[in-house]
């Protein structure tokens, strides 16, 4: 008897010692887990998430919680902390990709028609971090035509403004979707005018990527620009502009001598982009930056093929 009670209690403290250390095998995994970011917090909500305390990268399961609440509320102070957070998600090549298979882009884009202007920025630069992808350019392409609009016929110098011009900047780092700005031009030159130092650095950053494509050479060159965009080739002209309209400059000679390129040359009109570079007076600005104090703006020389003079 006393052996067998022996053997039993024996065989008890093995199956409560083989519990706990289950129990503990299983704290510890998912403590590891946890560590790995592969475990989510029970009680987290989707508004949780928008929290600007909250610093982590978010996963599929948290961005698709996201996008519902982006979609299913009204409150402008939720959307808008929702598409800051999702903005600054879709900064990571990973959540770029998720995010449009979560259907994500539709949903973001929406919010560019929103009447609150601060949800609007938000969603354009949503867009513009969206847009680094490739693939979703393609779905992003849907939404240019809007942001051009707003772009143009918004309020100067806006953030609304800067965010629009930064979303189309990304989308025309390549020649896939330039072609949608053709109409676009003379007004991109008109902001280029009247904006600020930053809008100008924007514009400009956008019409270079114009320029370096031959397809946009003849429109660039037709666009009906103010004479005062010749200022921008004075020496006291802040560097970063400056060195930018000579490069715009040298990307569209360079086009135009790429194989025969606009040999059959076209009818420019008095007032377009073509009278203006290729004037005297523009000659006359570049030539003068000869004696630049700056390095960089020296080594800039553009010599305009003869055929292409006036």
């Amino acid at each position: 008897m006393g052996g067998a009670r022996g053997v039993g209690w024996v065989a008890a403290g093995l199956l409560l010692g083989a519990g706990a250390c289950y129990c503990i095998y299983r704290l510890t995994r998912r403590r590891r887990r946890g560590d790995r970011g592969l475990v989510l917090r029970p009680s987290q909500s989707a508004e949780d998430l928008t929290d600007g305390s909250y610093d982590d990268v978010l996963n599929a399961e948290q961005l698709q919680k996201l996008l519902y609440l982006l979609e299913s509320t009204e409150d402008p102070i939720i959307i808008e902390k929702a598409l800051i957070t999702l903005g600054n998600n879709a900064a990571f090549s990973v959540n770029q990709a998720i995010i449009r298979e979560l259907g994500g882009i539709p949903i973001v884009g929406n919010k560019i028609n929103h009447s609150n202007q601060s949800i609007k920025e938000k969603a354009l630069n949503a867009l513009n971090n969206l847009s680094v992808n490739v693939e979703n350019q393609i779905k992003i392409k849907i939404y240019i035509n809007q942001v051009c609009e707003d772009v143009f016929s918004g309020p100067l110098n806006s953030a609304v403004q800067l965010a629009g011009l930064r979303l189309l900047t990304n989308m025309t780092v390549t020649n896939d979707h330039q072609h949608m700005l053709h109409s676009y031009i003379t007004d991109l030159f008109q902001v280029l005018l009247t904006g600020n130092g930053n809008t100008k650095v924007q514009v400009l950053k956008l019409l270079l990527n114009l320029s370096e494509n031959p397809a946009m050479t003849e429109g660039l060159l037709h666009a009906q620009v103010d004479a005062s965009f010749l200022s921008l080739y004075d020496s006291h002209v802040a560097k970063e502009i400056l060195l930018r309209v000579l490069t715009l400059f040298q990307n569209i000679n360079n086009c135009l001598k790429i194989e025969g390129h606009l040999a059959v040359q076209p009818t420019f009109t008095e007032g377009s982009l073509f009278f203006l570079l290729y004037g005297e007076e523009c000659a006359q600005k570049i030539r003068a930056l000869v004696d630049h104090d700056d390095a960089e703006v020296k080594e800039k020389e553009i010599l305009p093929a003869a055929e292409f003079k006036q």
